[in-house]
């Protein structure tokens, strides 16, 4: 192969469609993508993939230039390893034929359609959990029409289903929320009643809603990451994916239309995810978040950057012995301490180069459920707070969009504006505390006598800026 050939699929797709996947992302083609795959290889079954990308046309771009494949690289500390995929079978984008995507899942072939959307996807409110009807894209769907969200194309797919009497498909969240297929189900019942009350009915009786725990570190692919597969394989892929050798899949096993047999793969099929969801998010997304606005106010550009410090892994293990570890019962067969161990392993890999501005990115969707829930547990049981008081102050003093040698921060959330207009809007520690925690869509699941959260804020934003992040972190692990 020609230096500066493109990647091409290896023979014909022979895969045929059965899942339509929304928000064809890096961790989207690192994980369920590759699984699928395996699946396929092992097991047969028709359970190809339709990549539908609700925003941008780049995947849509880099995927078909290929044939829709693409290059999964394993990256372990010592050596790496590569697989072409070649599970999707076509890309299309939403915005310019919304029609195309509602007839590829109205048909019959596709019993699964699953979702890596992020947080802010799913157009909800992350302190009660329900549909945000003043949403710009939910407002158009509400009025109907082409639909703008994930959550419309779901409720208007399903609804030409049942117009069809075609039986409905599953539908299968794969985002960091907690119990993040009952949230599914919630808004799009939500959504589907302002529009159809038999249809949410339908809805409500006939489709399946499974939650799942997903688990693999995928960062943003680089140009670095691009030229190094070139040197290496000889050949150029826009569209390869990075990622680390651990990957972990638990599933609810509620599937209305069969699924693939993705237990070659040593996908967990259980009863129940909400022990296993709850581990992830807290143990491993909550120190995650821990890491990205400490690491990044420090100067770290990556996590591993950051971990290297002794001081932020000792951040970590605090975190985790004190606070966050107590709120979680662990998941039959888990060992939470050993569990933790195997993290800070992870966050060490040298060769994952995730950036702590990466995750970073919408704090005010993900901190309800990464850390938040453990905050709240620890309140009621009289047990520390400090670590995760630490934690919010560092994204308020982050979402104020100067870092504190007054740079320019980049901060990209949904509330970015808000956040950076609250931040310039005060004076003190104290008057920073108390109106962040006045933002009911961030801190609404708060009790309603917050005043130790707001003592212990308080204390630790000033901390912050007095001694600086690395010096606040050395205070706290000290």
């Amino acid at each position: 192969m020609n230096k500066s050939q493109r990647l091409t699929r290896q023979k014909p797709a022979s895969f045929k469609a059965g899942i339509v996947h929304l928000g064809p992302g890096n961790f989207f083609r690192a994980f369920a993508a590759v699984y699928t795959q395996e699946a396929m290889e092992d097991s047969g079954g028709d359970w190809g993939i339709v990549a539908v990308s609700l925003k941008s046309t780049t995947a849509r771009d880099q995927l078909l230039a290929q044939g829709g494949a693409y290059t999964s690289i394993t990256l372990s500390p010592s050596d790496s390893r590569t697989d072409i995929i070649e599970s999707i079978v076509d890309v299309l984008v939403a915005p310019e034929n919304p029609q195309s995507v509602l007839d590829a899942m109205s048909q019959p072939s596709i019993r699964i359609v699953s979702l890596t959307i992020t947080e802010k996807g799913y157009c909800h409110d992350p302190s009660t959990g329900n549909l945000n009807v003043d949403h710009a894209d939910i407002a158009h769907d509400i009025e109907g029409g082409a639909p703008r969200s994930a959550i419309g194309f779901i409720v208007q797919a399903l609804a030409l289903r049942k117009k069809a009497g075609l039986a409905p498909f599953t539908v299968m969240s794969c985002d960091n929320l907690p119990n993040n297929g009952q949230l599914t189900k919630h808004v799009v019942l939500q959504l589907a009643e302002q529009q159809d009350a038999q249809l949410a009915q339908w809805i409500d009786e006939q489709v399946s809603f499974p939650s799942t725990m997903v688990d693999r570190i995928a960062p943003a692919t680089t140009e670095h990451d691009i030229e190094q597969l070139r040197l290496q394989q000889g050949y150029i892929d826009l569209a390869c994916v990075t990622h680390e050798d651990f990957r972990e899949w638990v599933i609810e096993d509620n599937f209305c239309a069969g699924r693939p047999n993705w237990k070659t793969g040593n996908v967990q099929f259980v009863e129940s995810v909400t022990g296993h969801e709850l581990k992830k998010l807290r143990c491993l997304n909550g120190t995650h978040s821990a890491l990205a606005y400490l690491g990044y106010l420090a100067g770290y550009e990556t996590i591993a950057d950051t971990v290297a410090d002794p001081a932020f892994s000792q951040l970590c293990h605090k975190l985790w012995q004190t606070e966050i570890i107590p709120t979680v019962p662990a998941p039959s067969g888990v060992n939470l301490q050993d569990y933790c161990s195997t993290l800070l392993e992870r966050y060490r890999n040298p060769a994952i180069r995730h950036r702590t501005w990466q995750i970073a990115m919408d704090g005010s969707q993900k901190i309800p459920q990464r850390l938040l829930g453990t905050l709240c547990d620890n309140l009621i049981s009289n047990r520390p707070i400090d670590g995760i008081a630490l934690v919010l102050a560092a994204w308020m003093r982050y979402v104020s969009g100067v870092d504190e040698n007054g740079n320019e921060i980049d901060v990209r959330d949904p509330m970015a504006t808000q956040l950076r207009t609250l931040a310039s809007s005060t004076a003190t520690a104290e008057e920073t505390v108390t109106l962040f925690l006045g933002m009911s869509a961030v801190f609404g699941q708060l009790p309603k006598d917050s005043s130790r959260v707001e003592i212990v804020l308080t204390r630790v934003y000033a901390s912050l800026l007095e001694h600086g992040t690395k010096g606040a972190v050395e205070l706290y692990v000290s």
